[in-house]
């Protein structure tokens, strides 16, 4: 079980060894890594300075600072924006989806870019967003995505849509999001000092529910990585591209 993968590809070829299947829960992409500012799509057009000063605009929460700031930068392209951040995109996803063992199950996180994924999720990778399937005798459901924020990411969704994807999902073993239950302690980041969103959708159906587990990730270093919500097992399955390990789900 991966999630927040953000372009770590070699160790990506490695997390589902000795796994009956990979489950992956998102954020493929590598736009801008908060933790060496010289990695991802950003830096590669911008420079390391320059996404220094982004990464101190967004902590800040300076968000329109922050847009103007990409702006001007953005301005200096040659070629659309979409369209130079789409080849960016291409490539990272060409390298991972290539490494992904048979059988993955996935969803989108909040940074990626849905509709590209057919071109890229090979036979053994099944990609569900608002549906269930079984594996190993258990009902998985999974719901990809996130809310929306001031940082306008690519997959971010209504309250309603992602309610609605919730409800479709039903009951089921092991419930499996990209964004976590809106608990406070769940959705608290350590390092960037700001609570991230969570889904009160999410957590309305664990109580209804009662999943064995619920397994997200999205925080990246969350203030509680894992605490127990009635009979649900709440999970941050990790920052896989900040430790390079998968966490294991034993029945």
């Amino acid at each position: 079980m991966v999630s927040d993968v953000h372009g770590n590809t070699e160790a990506l070829a490695r997390a589902g060894d000795g796994a009956d299947a990979l489950v992956c829960l998102g954020d493929l992409v590598l736009f801008l890594d908060y933790a060496d500012h010289s990695r991802g799509i950003f830096p590669d057009l911008f420079g390391a300075e320059n996404a220094t000063r982004l990464v101190e605009l967004r902590t800040a929460r300076r968000f329109d600072e922050a847009r103007d700031f990409g702006r001007k930068l953005w301005g200096a392209v040659d070629g659309e924006r979409a369209a130079v951040i789409e080849g960016a995109v291409r490539k990272q996803y060409a390298e991972m989806f290539a490494v992904l063992p048979t059988p993955t199950y996935a969803t989108y996180g909040n940074v990626d870019i849905p509709s590209l994924w057919p071109e890229y999720a090979g036979p053994g990778t099944t990609v569900l967003d608002g549906e269930r399937v079984e594996i190993g005798g258990r009902v998985f459901g999974f719901v990809g995505g996130g809310l929306r924020t001031p940082m306008r990411t690519p997959y971010e969704i209504s309250d309603e849509e992602y309610a609605a994807k919730i409800e479709a999902v039903g009951e089921v073993d092991v419930l499996c999001t990209h964004i976590p239950p809106d608990v406070p302690e769940l959705l608290y980041d350590t390092v960037a000092r700001r609570f991230e969103r969570g889904s009160r959708a999410l957590l309305d159906a664990i109580h209804r529910t009662r999943p064995r587990y619920a397994l997200f990730g999205h925080v990246h270093q969350p203030l509680v990585r894992r605490m127990r919500v009635g009979a649900t097992e709440c999970v941050n399955v990790g920052h896989f591209a900040g430790t390079s390990r998968p966490w294991a789900l034993e029945w």
